[in-house]
């Protein structure tokens, strides 16, 4: 095994500059979706997934634009194609995060089962309960998730607990479909990871009212 030895004492000084995270990056832009108009996030790294992830969002009718200092500017006044589609979706695993948003927004959603990294057993059965507990009708085409509420979602208790822990894309997508549903949602069992609560300050900030942010129990 490869070992770093380091003798000391020596004093270190100096300045590093920290990156954007990609986990948490993804379901924030995704988030963009639910509100009509220019979002701009900032210190989004350069990597294929945010790439990737851009090209998921103009497909569906979003513009984006990013400027040298890390800005990304999306404006999502209009989502004309709510279908994430095979060719993109298949290439990320948080593909799957533009569900939630889009079926909130628009009634209806269509998203590939998404690709990206295998690790362990990480299937999206989570994702739907949770989704069908807010009154989504939620049926499978063609490799493709169809979810539909025609008639808006309504706020439930929903507990995102699963046999492998609580579930972090899962936790999510509920949360951002739960900030336009009716009344008011509680996620039980919520994933508590750091992109979780970047996420829900930033629905905050959009104007969603989530308390418990960094708890295993959210109000929205």
């Amino acid at each position: 095994m490869d070992v770093f030895h380091v003798e000391g004492p020596v004093r270190l000084s100096g300045s590093v500059r920290i990156n954007g995270s990609k986990n948490a990056s993804l379901p924030i832009m995704a988030a963009t979706i639910l509100a009509a108009g220019k979002s701009t996030l900032k210190a989004v790294p350069r990597l294929s997934d945010i790439s990737v992830c851009g090209e998921l969002l103009e497909r569906l009718g979003c513009r984006i634009t990013r400027e040298q200092d890390g800005e990304l500017c999306i404006d999502s006044t209009v989502i004309d194609n709510p279908v994430g589609e095979y060719e993109i979706v298949c290439r990320m695993r948080a593909g799957i995060c533009i569900l939630g948003p889009l079926l909130a927004r628009c009634g209806r959603a269509e998203v590939s089962m998404p690709g990206g990294c295998a690790i362990g057993d990480r299937p999206v059965n989570l994702h739907l309960k949770g989704l069908e507990a807010l009154g989504a009708k939620i049926h499978l085409k063609n490799g493709y998730i169809i979810a539909e509420a025609p008639n808006g979602l309504t706020g439930k208790e929903i507990f995102m607990g699963g046999p492998f822990g609580s579930t972090v894309l899962g936790t999510a997508n509920v949360l951002m479909a739960a900030t336009l549903a009716k009344g008011r949602t509680v996620i039980e069992s919520a994933a508590c990871e750091p992109e979780i609560t970047d996420l829900a300050n930033c629905l905050n900030k959009m104007g969603a009212k989530i308390t418990g942010i960094g708890s295993p129990r959210l109000t929205i």
